[in-house]
């Protein structure tokens, strides 16, 4: 039974992997026939559909009556897509950043988790804040739009057209269609079997949302910004990953805990540090939000102060991502 369960887990990384990756290439033709310049591709369109995976997991966990899952998913994977992915891709190629648009988008992504922490504290993320949630990716969207205007890129349309017709409308009208269906289907593996592993393994399903289901979501994240560095556009990784971040705290979050109606309750349960029981603790709100915080703290201020991402960035970001899982880890088998 649970090896069934297992590999249907696994069959759902993989089909929602293999959506993300369809519906960003279908995305990405839009933009390109369009005329849409390769800035606001890359901070708007490929953000939105790389967290797409993230969006129908929560969604659909929050509406099936799992909201740890749906928070601990988001979170997860902004913790993920900074201590572990774009540490890795510091490490491998550091990248100098532009400090204005680098700053504002920085800034707006620790300004989100901030608002996120806030609105926790009670324990619950209720309907208007996710209004509040999503009123920040309006600004997110209009930050974007401003900084286009103002950069004086012009469009070549005969660009456009030419690859307008190098490219088959059908074929990435199939590539957006498949992607939305395998990313729905996908999303849904994850959710009911990530769920049963929980349940079996007698693991609380917001760990394995913070870890397994968060890396997993993720992924699509990973395999842009190695493409990035591969092609020498460590910039556009550094701006996918604050895109998909700011995404994850107020669309995700946002989305799932207005859909719910009742909101995203945050569950307490036990927490073991140096040997001493915590009872009842907020996990969301005690540990896994600071943890994205400080880490995002670590990474904005960095590149603000340097004008550059450096190696040094990258490992301080790692260790803490380590460390962190370290923690989850002697808490389940102390448990």
């Amino acid at each position: 039974m649970i090896y069934t369960t297992l590999l249907l887990f696994l069959v759902g990384l993989v089909v929602i992997i293999k959506g993300g990756d369809l519906f960003v290439d279908a995305s990405v033709w839009f933009a390109t026939i369009t005329g849409i310049p390769t800035i606001i591709i890359g901070a708007t369109i490929v953000s939105l559909a790389t967290t797409l995976p993230e969006l129908f997991v929560s969604v659909l966990a929050s509406t099936q009556g799992s909201p740890d899952m749906a928070i601990g998913n988001a979170v997860g994977s902004t913790i993920c897509n900074i201590g572990l992915i774009l540490s890795i891709s510091i490490l491998f190629a550091p990248s100098v950043v532009n400090r204005k648009l680098f700053s504002e988008k920085g800034l707006l992504m620790i300004a989100s988790t901030v608002l996120l922490l806030f609105f926790s504290v009670d324990t619950i993320v209720t309907k208007k804040e996710g209004l509040g949630l999503v009123a920040i990716l309006v600004v997110f969207i209009w930050l974007n739009l401003k900084q286009f205007k103002g950069s004086n890129i012009l469009v070549d349309n005969k660009n456009s057209q030419k690859k307008t017709q190098s490219r088959s409308v059908i074929k990435n009208i199939a590539k957006f269609v498949l992607g939305s269906i395998f990313i729905i289907i996908g999303a849904q593996l994850l959710v009911d079997n990530g769920r049963k592993i929980a349940e079996f393994y007698n693991v609380p399903e917001q760990i394995i949302s913070l870890t397994l289901i968060a890396l997993g979501t993720s992924l699509p994240e990973l395999t842009t910004s190695i493409t990035a560095i591969v092609k020498g556009h460590e910039g556009i990784s550094v701006g996918n990953i604050i895109g998909a971040n700011i995404l994850n705290n107020t669309m995700i979050l946002g989305t799932a805990s207005i859909v719910t109606g009742s909101g995203l309750k945050i569950s307490t349960r036990d927490v073991v540090l140096f040997g001493k029981v915590f009872e009842d603790i907020p996990h969301t709100l005690y540990v896994d939000l600071p943890v994205s915080l400080i880490l995002m703290l670590i990474l904005v201020i960095s590149g603000i102060y340097n004008k550059k991402l450096k190696r040094i960035t990258g490992i301080s970001l790692l260790l803490i991502y380590i460390v962190y899982l370290t923690f989850l880890g002697y808490n389940v088998f102390a448990a």
